[in-house]
């Protein structure tokens, strides 16, 4: 088994690039036009930073999470530190290979409004095969921005470098995420089939006995399912339906549990257990919190 390669700092980063300047220990701008990948087949690797590629060719076939990616089709991808990039068999070399990255240590963004908010870029766990895949006009809009940030990263550090660098970094995620619910609209078709097998699965799963034998539905089953992962199928069902994944196994469970409730004379508690809650107060909360009445209550008064 190969082991795997960490690369912790920017400037480790750098010493993979021949002949690259460190201008900023913990940022960088790299024009991919300008070196040669110096990863080998079979090579897997960590980062402790944040990534934004965007890139028309990669030698060597990248997966990321479960799916391959080899970046013909220029498409946008992010990577969160510590996740674990495996690199396949080399691909044809291609001559005219563009396009960009900025990398960035958690460390820049420490105490930053950027720093606290970065979570909220649930693109940065998305699998590669949801990569983003953008217009003309979005590469320059993107491209203008990485070229900002290029520059302040030439000028001397001041006082001022931090916050110029870092707004600049936040611009350029924010467009992502504009850019990103413009695709989930432009592939509506797609998600509408995917919401309808999501569906299909919770339904079917709620009525069946892996229910009270397995346990609640969890995000991650369902994204295993529709071969996506937990975030971006949490943001494409929040763009769809006003929920997100985990809402909307809640609502499928409280639509059964109305329906238990009416139904059985079990108590709450015996249903909690057949609903696959571990914790019948736990069931019981979130029934008050979505209805509005307890479990009990809502027996009474139906």
């Amino acid at each position: 088994m190969n082991t795997v390669t960490h690369i912790e700092t920017i400037s480790e980063m750098h010493k993979m690039l021949p002949d690259a300047k460190v201008k900023h220990p913990l940022v960088a701008v790299v024009d991919f036009s300008k070196y040669e990948e110096q990863f080998y087949s079979g090579m897997k690797l960590t980062l402790g930073f944040y990534s934004v590629m965007f890139k028309n060719f990669c030698i060597n076939q990248m997966k990321y999470g479960q799916q391959s990616y080899d970046f013909h089709e220029g498409s946008l991808i992010c990577i969160a530190p510590r996740q674990v990039i495996a690199l396949d068999e080399p691909l044809q070399k291609k001559v005219d290979i563009s396009g960009w990255g900025v990398f960035f240590h958690p460390d820049l963004i420490r105490g930053t409004s950027l720093g606290k908010s970065i979570k909220d870029y649930s693109f940065f766990s998305y699998e590669t095969n949801e990569a983003l895949h953008l217009s003309e006009k979005e590469k320059t809009v993107l491209f203008d921005i990485v070229q900002k940030i290029d520059a302040e990263l030439f000028e001397n550090i001041d006082k001022h470098s931090q916050t110029l660098i870092v707004s600049n970094i936040e611009l350029l995620l924010n467009y992502c995420t504009r850019y990103y619910d413009r695709q989930f609209i432009t592939r509506k078709h797609v998600n509408k089939d995917i919401l309808s097998k999501v569906e299909n699965e919770l339904q079917e799963y709620i009525q069946s006995p892996l229910l009270s034998k397995k346990g609640l539905p969890t995000v991650k089953l369902l994204a295993d399912k529709m071969h996506l992962s937990a975030n971006y199928l949490s943001d494409l069902l929040k763009r769809e339906t006003g929920m997100n994944a985990q809402d909307r196994i809640h609502y499928y469970l409280i639509e059964e549990a109305k329906n238990l409730l009416l139904s059985s004379n079990k108590s709450v508690s015996e249903l909690a257990y057949s609903l696959g809650f571990e914790y019948p107060q736990y069931f019981s909360r979130l029934f008050k919190q979505r209805v509005g009445q307890t479990p009990n209550e809502y027996r009474s008064l139906n």
